[in-house]
């Protein structure tokens, strides 16, 4: 059977427990994007969602006002009462409100800031890259446990103004998050709220050079400021958001050590780092699905009829290798000169990631100074085989390399 099946009415169905569908998400959204702009994902104990499986309709769609992101579109674990407060992040909200916090903390997140912000990624990664051959065992080194993983965590430590003797527990909780739903991640998050909570409290009395510092001096032109409350959900919003680097990291290492003609093409031209990041991000990128919206009326997809409160969601896999918008979609250019159509790898419209500009940074960094360092670097298993089965996020569970 095709990974992508007909149902009665014509419109493709994606069956999230075919293990076809699992291991090739891009040839399973890929033939269903060439069937139709429109698909039905099957997922067990839900009702059927709705997909868009190409790039304009998915672009549409996610700017599109009809379509709201809110509180069901998230999985919300288990946690105390006294966390509750700092759980529902910006991601969760539509709006004025959204709007209002947007408003308020985008500053801090550009394209300029990020790259100010570089001078002190370089140094994390240096260390995580001396540490590498301490890490070897049978002659190979995991570089998703070692480098990929630990890299987020650092820089949001240092983005945020976490002092040295507290680190080693930060990067606990960022192995909690990165792990994923389950009991180690519930179970992290009170003690990330309550280090959050010290670390607002912490510049309120001295300020430093870092984003909570900075935040707190901010204040817009009308007055208004983030509370405490809101900074703590800040910070909480990038432990949760700030992992993206950990699979992106990860699969670009992945793809390029499969791919010899683009690795030896970022070899000969390091400076070329940053257009090729973004064709990473394009080609293997983790999300595969955009946070699920929910239709707040009766509307019309694609010529057919979507009842008010129908889960919606953009086939992120399809999208960014759909030959509409890109030319010569299904293959890895690393030298692709970027043009009008972007990718959806940090979503579209009032949720676009707000890290985009670090996560694209952090990412270059890192890969910029892992090929630098060891230039003989080759995978030690193969990697198709340490692929997840996880129907919504494309990544490892081990990056095994010789250096």
């Amino acid at each position: 059977m095709d990974d992508a099946r007909r149902d009665t009415s014509g419109i493709p169905e994606i069956d999230l427990t075919d293990i076809a569908v699992i291991r090739d998400p891009f040839a399973a959204y890929g033939q269903a994007r060439e069937r139709s702009p429109l698909a039905r994902l099957l997922i067990p104990g839900m009702d059927p969602m709705w997909v868009l499986t190409r790039h304009e309709g998915a672009r549409a769609m996610l700017s599109d006002p009809r379509f709201e992101v809110n509180a069901e579109s998230f999985m919300r674990p288990d946690v105390p009462e006294d966390c509750l407060p700092y759980m529902r992040t910006m991601s969760e909200m539509d709006g004025p409100g959204h709007t209002r916090l947007r408003r308020l903390v985008s500053p801090a997140f550009t394209a300029r800031r990020a790259a100010e912000f570089r001078p002190r990624i370089e140094p994390i990664v240096e260390n995580l890259l001396d540490e590498l051959p301490g890490h070897a065992e049978h002659g190979s080194v995991d570089l998703l446990r070692h480098f990929a993983q630990p890299l987020p965590m650092e820089v949001i430590c240092e983005l945020v103004g976490i002092p040295g003797s507290d680190r080693p527990r930060w990067r606990e909780y960022g192995a909690a998050v990165a792990a994923g739903s389950g009991p180690g991640f519930a179970e992290a998050i009170p003690g990330i709220m309550k280090d959050a909570k010290a670390a607002v409290a912490r510049r309120r009395d001295e300020p430093g050079d870092d984003l909570v510092s900075d935040l707190i001096r901010a204040q817009a032109e009308d007055g208004d400021r983030l509370t405490d409350t809101e900074l703590v959900t800040l910070v909480w919003h990038l432990v949760i958001a700030g992992q993206t680097p950990t699979n992106l990291v990860a699969n670009a290492v992945a793809v390029l050590l499969t791919h010899s003609d683009q690795l030896a093409a970022l070899r000969e031209n390091p400076g070329s780092m940053r257009g090729a990041v973004d064709e990473l991000i394009r080609w293997c990128g983790s999300a595969l699905l955009s946070v699920p919206r929910y239709a707040r009326e009766d509307v019309e997809l694609c010529g057919t009829p979507v009842r008010k409160g129908a889960a919606v969601t953009a086939a992120i896999a399809g999208a960014n290798r759909d030959p509409r918008a890109f030319t010569d979609a299904d293959r890895l250019d690393v030298t692709r000169a970027s043009g009008a159509t972007g990718h959806l790898g940090f979503s579209h419209g009032p949720h676009f990631c707000l890290g985009a500009s670090l996560a694209r940074v952090q990412t270059e960094v890192a890969l910029t100074g892992l090929l630098h360092r060891f230039p003989d670097l080759t995978p030690a298993a193969a990697l198709g085989d340490l692929r997840a089965l996880d129907p919504g996020t494309w990544r490892l569970t081990a990056l095994p390399v010789t250096l």
